[in-house]
């Protein structure tokens, strides 16, 4: 007779919790269109061109998947993949680049991060959020310093700002 109660009981536990389980697996989130990340992109391309900076512009969705990539005619060789690697590490870290420079100083607990594959500890990487939700990050590389590279990846932000309320 115990038997036949545990084994009920088991029946109504799987039954109970099943569905539950299978809601807690699938996850919804927003992300940038593509047209929105092209966008914001060439937003912070005339930023950067109206302060005399030949820049690239990196738009990567919320996981670091580049969306989307900008280089000026006479931006560096190299600012593609420094864009590329700012959009990444502010993604990842859910933090603009900026900030991840001055808590990574050598000595300080996090100084770690800057020895990741693939961080780019620099500024010019920003995230980009819709509501509290992150969709994505910006990065901009070329101009004479970070926190000139941020300013442009501010103004393309800013230019789309509306449209981030979906």
């Amino acid at each position: 007779m115990s038997f036949r109660r545990l084994s009920v009981a088991t029946i109504l536990l799987a039954a109970f919790v099943g569905p539950v389980r299978a809601e807690e697996t699938l996850i919804t989130y927003k992300s940038l269109s593509p047209e929105l990340a092209l966008d914001l992109a060439r937003a912070a391309l005339d930023s950067c061109r109206s302060r005399g900076y030949q820049v690239a512009i990196a738009v990567v969705d919320r996981f670091g998947v580049t969306q989307v990539m900008l280089r000026d005619r006479f931006a560096g060789a190299h600012t593609p993949a420094t864009a590329t690697g700012k959009a990444w590490t502010a993604a990842s870290f859910k933090t603009s680049t900026m900030e991840l420079n001055a808590m990574s100083q050598p000595g300080m607990m996090q100084s770690g991060i800057r020895n990741l594959p693939g961080a780019v500890i620099i500024g010019g990487g920003l995230i980009v959020e819709a509501g509290a939700s992150l969709v994505g990050a910006v990065g901009v590389s070329g101009a004479p310093g970070g926190d000139a590279d941020e300013a442009c990846a501010k103004a393309g932000i800013e230019a789309i700002r509306d449209k981030l309320e979906f």
